[in-house]
């Protein structure tokens, strides 16, 4: 298994994080990839359909926020690549409100933009990784020149609770941006699709969970501590709610996979 994270394109940087590309041929078992929070709406590509809670998952699909934890099973050898896009995403290029897809999924196969240009069929047909890195820098970047302009208080919220590790006062990002507890709730549950204590929640997680995947620890207390927990109780208790494992289950059980954010 061959497995890489691509800095996008600056024509689509505004939207796109980072990319995950997995290359898997040598498909003895079911690879079981996780689908745990990390407050990033994502589109996925695959070249082989894959299941999830017993559904197909088609080979074109863009993801909500995902707060419950979850699975992707691929049976064949594949290629997988995922665009990591930033929260404001959903609303902005696709006019689709992000709480319409928390925990959720579309098939991209549908949606207007797709349809028009054959998008899945193109990326099904088309052999190389470059060429298809390109059919979908391209038609992000076709969204991105017709998108709806980001929500400037959820924007700039949504940076302040990320390069915080979600450790920072929501009363203070309110009287920043000068709105109302209800309207910062309003603002996030619409264009982020969560409340904005959940997204600093996920946040605070997904700073600990990058930590422990990069083996950046020599106890769990350190990575509580370094992420402000109240204590490794408190990080256990989170780290399970997020990927309904235990840090020390995780480590032994599951394979690491990159996590771009």
């Amino acid at each position: 298994m061959k497995t890489q994270i691509i800095i996008p394109q600056l024509s689509i940087s505004k939207y796109v994080s980072n990319i995950l590309v997995i290359e898997n041929y040598s498909q003895l078992d079911n690879f079981v990839l996780p689908l745990f929070a990390n407050g990033s709406p994502t589109l996925v590509f695959n070249t082989d359909k894959a299941t999830s809670n017993n559904k197909t998952i088609n080979n074109l699909t863009l993801y909500g926020q995902t707060v419950k934890p979850n699975e992707l099973f691929i049976k064949n050898d594949f290629t997988l690549i995922a665009y990591f896009l930033y929260p404001n995403a959903l609303n902005s290029l696709f006019n689709i409100g992000a709480n319409e897809l928390t925990d959720g999924s579309m098939e991209l196969v549908f949606l207007k933009q797709a349809k028009a240009h054959n998008l899945q069929e193109q990326l099904l047909n088309t052999p190389m990784l470059n060429f298809r890195l390109d059919l979908l820098n391209n038609f992000i970047k076709k969204l991105a020149d017709n998108a709806i302009a980001a929500n400037t208080k959820t924007e700039l919220a949504t940076k302040k609770i990320k390069h915080n590790n979600g450790q920072v006062s929501l009363q203070n990002i309110q009287k920043e941006l000068g709105i109302t507890e209800r309207t910062l709730q309003r603002l996030f549950e619409t264009n982020i699709g969560i409340s904005p204590k959940m997204y600093g929640r996920i946040c605070q997680f997904h700073s600990a969970f990058q930590q422990l995947n990069q083996n950046q620890f020599l106890k769990f207390s350190d990575i509580a501590f370094e992420n402000r927990f109240a204590d490794q109780s408190h990080f256990v208790r989170v780290f399970k709610e997020f990927t309904n494992l235990t840090p020390s289950e995780y480590l032994k059980n599951m394979k690491s996979i990159p996590i771009a954010s």
